[in-house]
């Protein structure tokens, strides 16, 4: 590809009508933020006071939900854990004679400890169970609420003491609720917002994308998952307290709710899960149609709004199946430069001029042992990795290079022996988590490749980059020097599951690049890309080496375990049987019959 045609495709990226998007965008979030709080001051209806009320609680309850459900991807049916503990605590201490505005953040704190309690073993479980697990969780507080009476009235439920005033957050008119609960929407959205465009929020989403690709890459998944959850929680009780206040009554099936915590996600999934002023979109499409319907109908639409909500779900999965967000972008947003897509995996690489010279041991494996059942998958596996060098580890299928692979990085622990790293100061330690691995300077890639698809390929070597840098623009900036070092440059702003396979793998890379490792692990990086792109590979993986990086890499193509390597270790069942240069390993009839059978051997002699 020409550099004239590389630009022509990245052309969409800088595209002038698009500078002042983001402006018109931001003038027009607070156009509608405004509508939000002066449509029912103009109209003066205490019905519609009312609904616009219910608007902003659902539309902040749902965006603090987001932050769990959609940037995190932990599908939580059980949060109105924390808006009924927030509701309790509000009334429970106004009943003492403190202000609810103190027991807010009381209801706030305690909410985050029963989240990190109930989150911590929950985060173990996968799939429907986490979400399963949240409901039963749900239920047992509902229970607790109807066994401790003496504390929340039980089943009989609690009344707040008629205490009018700022001072005790109660008043006749509607304006005054209005006014706090579209502060506290603000709060929430701004929370949301914060987290997204932080390095905290580019952590939930690689997490929620690929949770081991994010351990690769040094985060803590289960520590941002925390994080998340303990914010979620807080801004939850914050609302349960003003809504306790807005209703002067709970009881426990109202305030520990399926239903609610099933409608608090809702308008999550319609609005967009996973983008900031998703939720809000949400209820503000579905709150009026239900409460209108309600207001209209009365006893007669007795549970319409669970019917409204249903009809409405089903329409945006089968139609918009990412939010009212998604089909707004896809009509006033950009679309993405389809072909510079497709190209994405074929631009050169330079070299150094001189490469670095092959020093001291960096890594030592030593009699690693790894059993799964009966299976003995590596026995007494011993080798040592020097810097500068590129270690290639062949092997049959089944042979159990990935194993090694995954205990060199700390997402297996070996039965015996173990895996020790030179660290900066020259010093051997034992790392044993991903995060330490991480930590230490060592970086992989994976045999099935591991983009973060939902995020654009900037995003996914930011992720990377936060390994060094803490601030955005700085993380933002390496990403893009490490983009154009890996010939990615023209398609920073393409979504990652828009590339090629090559691409993808290019785009793995240059992940691990940006986090600046000491030590490069390429679990078949060359795989199932055609001899144009291996060839750009075998650059860019010698570039990479020249710079002083040492690389230990499997791979089955053996034009690139030829022209890369310095050193080669042949896997078979589990064990070594032959270690040295690449020219005398292939013409060992050992490795030979491993990989041919014994015939060939044969032929061979």
């Amino acid at each position: 590809m020409t550099d004239t045609t590389a630009a022509s495709l990245a052309a969409p990226a800088a595209d002038k009508p698009a500078a002042g998007r983001p402006r018109r965008n931001l003038i027009a979030l607070v156009l509608f933020l405004a509508a939000i709080f002066l449509v029912p001051v103009a109209i003066g209806d205490q019905f519609v006071y009312h609904v616009f009320i219910t608007i902003c609680l659902f539309a902040g309850l749902s965006t603090a939900w987001n932050i769990v459900g959609g940037f995190a991807g932990q599908l939580s049916l059980g949060h109105a854990i924390f808006y009924g503990i927030g509701a309790y605590a509000g009334i429970i201490l106004m009943n003492m004679g403190i202000s609810p505005w103190i027991g807010m953040f009381a209801g706030a704190a305690v909410a985050v400890v029963a989240a990190i309690v109930i989150s911590y073993p929950c985060f173990r479980l996968k799939g429907p169970f986490f979400a399963l697990a949240t409901i039963a969780f749900l239920e047992v507080f509902r229970v607790l609420a109807l066994h401790f009476s003496g504390l929340t009235g039980g089943a009989t439920g609690l009344m707040i003491p008629l205490k009018l005033g700022w001072e005790w957050m109660v008043f006749r008119e509607r304006l005054p609720a209005l006014v706090i609960v579209y502060g506290m929407m603000l709060v929430s959205l701004a929370a949301a917002w914060w987290i997204r465009s932080h390095r905290l929020g580019f952590y939930l989403v690689a997490t929620r994308e690929r949770e081991s690709a994010a351990q690769a890459a040094g985060v803590s998944t289960v520590k941002v998952r925390l994080i998340a959850v303990s914010v979620s929680a807080a801004l939850c009780a914050m609302f349960g307290t003003f809504h306790a206040m807005y209703l002067t009554f709970i009881e426990p099936a109202a305030m520990f709710s399926l239903t609610t915590s099933i409608q608090i996600a809702m308008f999550a999934l319609i609005g967009g899960i996973g983008t900031v002023f998703g939720p809000l979109i949400g209820a503000v499409f579905l709150v009026p149609v239900s409460e209108l319907a309600r207001g209209w109908l009365g006893a007669h639409a007795l549970g319409l709004h669970g019917f409204v909500y249903g009809i409405v779900l089903v329409l945006v999965v089968l139609f918009m199946p990412n939010g009212l967000m998604g089909a707004m972008k896809r009509m006033f947003g950009k679309a993405e430069p389809e072909r510079g897509v497709q190209a994405a995996s074929v631009a050169a690489t330079p070299r150094a001029s001189e490469r670095p010279a092959i020093g001291h041991e960096i890594m030592v494996a030593d009699h690693l042992d790894k059993h799964f059942g009966g299976l003995h998958v590596t026995n007494d596996v011993s080798f040592s990795l020097k810097e500068g060098e590129i270690l290639a580890l062949i092997g049959p299928n089944g042979a159990g290079k990935t194993t090694v692979f995954n205990m060199l990085s700390g997402f297996l622990t070996p039965d015996s022996g173990g895996v020790k790293v030179r660290d900066a100061a020259g010093n051997f330690v034992s790392p044993t988590t991903p995060g330490d691995f991480a930590a230490i300077g060592v970086g992989r890639t994976f045999q099935i490749v591991q983009p973060f698809a939902a995020m654009t390929v900037e995003e996914n070597i930011m992720v990377g980059a936060f390994h060094r840098f803490h601030d955005v623009g700085d993380a933002r900036e390496a990403a893009r020097e490490t983009a154009h070092r890996m010939g990615l440059g023209p398609w920073l702003n393409a979504e990652a599951r828009g590339l090629t396979i090559g691409g993808l793998k290019r785009l793995e890379v240059a992940r691990v690049m940006a986090m600046q490792p000491r030590i490069l692990l390429l679990d078949e990086v060359m795989a199932g890309i055609n001899q144009t792109d291996v060839r750009r590979a075998i650059d860019l993986m010698l570039s990479i080496r020249d710079t002083g990086v040492s690389i230990i890499a499997i791979e089955h193509v053996m034009q690139a375990v030829m022209s890369l390597s310095d050193r080669v270790i042949v896997l078979n069942s589990g064990q070594i049987i032959a270690e040295g240069k690449p020219q005398d390993v292939v013409r060992d009839p050992t490795v030979i019959e491993a990989y041919l059978g014994k015939e060939f051997t044969h032929a061979h002699a």
